[in-house]
């Protein structure tokens, strides 16, 4: 065994080796020394097993394709592009939603080159970067004033702060919604220094509850879209024209939280029950917050708009400075939105919208498309069919609707549902998919027409894998 020891290359003929590939020479070289040094720890492991006993198997031309791939594999970035398979449009663990094309342009415009960020070309001063954004966001929802943080809950918490510290906002009992991460309204609430009032009952509210509860501390009435949950049965929430009503005659400003948001009218398309920003605007909400990377289908982004005297109070909140955007989010931020000046644009260019509205006969296809690629790669290993299923849009908007479509299921002889979802988290790139009543399930709605044959190679690496390792 120590003789072994002897045998293996060292770090110096390694490196020598790995060079003559372009692809490692251009590797950051502290880099490539630690994954070879994990490497030859590996080896050394395999020799105290036994599993290498032969000094041939030491030498650097039988290692090298090996430990190429080690390096290669281990080099990778560690945040990477995922195939998404799961159906799942606005995947949160996945990034929530794509770009469209213009705002991947606009991104790329603005990190290589020096822009107007925060500069007026028409005075040559300086400007503000909500500029860029204010004027077309009041042109789609019909609000006197606009402004963008960095998300949703920062846009909530400094509405709050800006409006209500130290003082009162009345809330029904059953929009003290939990989103993802044990994010909960009453915390944001108590951060920002507002007093919660809550009123009503968890599944009933009723406008005397708000109105009793109104009294010299009050400084707001406020309502949460349960875009993550709904109740059903014995329910009861006061509508916002009744709130505005209530407003107007206590003096009060009505805030709405409506979570994912959507400038897009998709009741057409069977989705209930989401307002649009449009429609909460015109029904006399003072400020409404949405989330940018949700249903609108843009970066992330927390957007406020509203009433010019309460946007322009939290415009100046000095908090604003702690949660305001960048320069890539603004780009893609106003790339997006003008798509959206147009519906029938917004609906075919922004990836969100495509996917959530794609027809029954495009999905079909789509299907079809992957199950072949997927009968390519694989051959007689696998059992490849198309069923009926249903997709989810996600980032907590529609939880109570499926989106109808079509899965491709993919039975592999002695191989696992599990343990094929599990090995293509490691191909290249990584496959996620699904997994119903130990079926092994790709919902082609959230993979692009370009994306089906990197999926069914990546099937292939996983099976290759597995086998490898057994």
């Amino acid at each position: 065994m120590s003789t072994l020891f002897r045998h293996l290359p060292s770090m110096a003929q390694v490196l020598a080796g790995l060079d003559a590939d372009a692809d490692m020479a251009a590797l950051p070289r502290p880099l490539v020394k630690e994954h070879v040094n994990g490497f030859l720890d590996l080896c050394r492991e395999e020799i105290r097993a036994g599993i290498i006993a032969d000094k041939d198997a030491l030498a650097l031309a039988a290692l090298m394709p090996r430990l190429t791939a080690y390096v290669r594999s281990c080099s990778r970035p560690h945040f990477r592009r995922v195939l998404n398979g799961t159906g799942v449009v606005i995947h949160t663990n996945l990034g929530r939603s794509l770009l469209a094309r213009p705002a991947i342009e606009a991104v790329a415009e603005a990190c290589a080159h020096y822009s107007n960020c925060e500069f007026d070309l028409t005075t040559g001063k300086r400007g503000s970067r909500y500029s860029h954004v204010e004027k077309i966001l009041c042109d789609i929802t019909g609000a006197e004033a606009a402004l963008v943080v960095n998300n949703n809950a920062a846009a909530v918490f400094i509405m709050l702060e800006t409006l209500a510290r130290g003082r009162e906002v009345v809330v029904s009992r059953g929009q003290l919604v939990e989103i993802g991460g044990s994010f909960r309204i009453p915390d944001v609430m108590a951060k920002s220094g507002a007093i919660l009032r809550e009123v009503g009952a968890t599944n009933r509210t009723h406008a005397h509850d708000y109105e009793q509860a109104i009294g010299d501390e009050t400084a707001a009435l406020m309502r949460v879209h349960t875009s993550n949950f709904r109740m059903v049965g014995f329910t009861k929430e006061v509508s916002l024209p009744e709130m505005r009503a209530l407003g107007d005659r206590y003096g009060l400003p009505v805030i709405e939280d409506l979570g994912s948001g959507t400038l897009y009218a998709l009741a057409g398309d069977g989705l209930l029950g989401e307002p649009t920003v449009q429609q909460v605007v015109a029904q006399g909400a003072d400020v409404v917050s949405f989330s940018g990377d949700k249903v609108l289908g843009g970066p992330q982004a927390g957007i406020i708009v509203g009433r010019k005297e309460y946007v322009d109070r939290i415009k100046k909140n000095p908090i604003n400075r702690a949660v305001r955007i960048d320069k890539m989010t603004l780009a893609a931020l106003e790339a997006t939105l003008r798509l959206y000046l147009d519906m029938d644009v917004a609906r075919r260019e922004v990836p969100t919208l495509r996917m959530i509205t794609a027809s029954q006969e495009s999905l079909r296809s789509k299907a079809r498309r992957l199950a072949d690629a997927v009968r390519a790669e694989l051959g007689d290993m696998a059992e490849v069919t198309m069923r009926k299923g249903f997709s989810r849009v996600g980032g907590g908007a529609f939880p109570e609707y499926d989106l109808p479509g079509t899965l491709v299921t993919v039975n592999l002889v002695g191989i696992s549902a599990d343990a094929l979802r599990d090995a293509l988290f490691d191909t290249d790139p990584p496959l996620v998919a699904r997994i119903e009543d130990d079926v092994f399930l790709l919902d082609p709605r959230t993979l692009a027409s370009s994306e089906l044959k990197l999926a069914a190679n990546a099937l292939r690496q996983a099976v290759d894998t597995i086998k490898d390792n057994t």
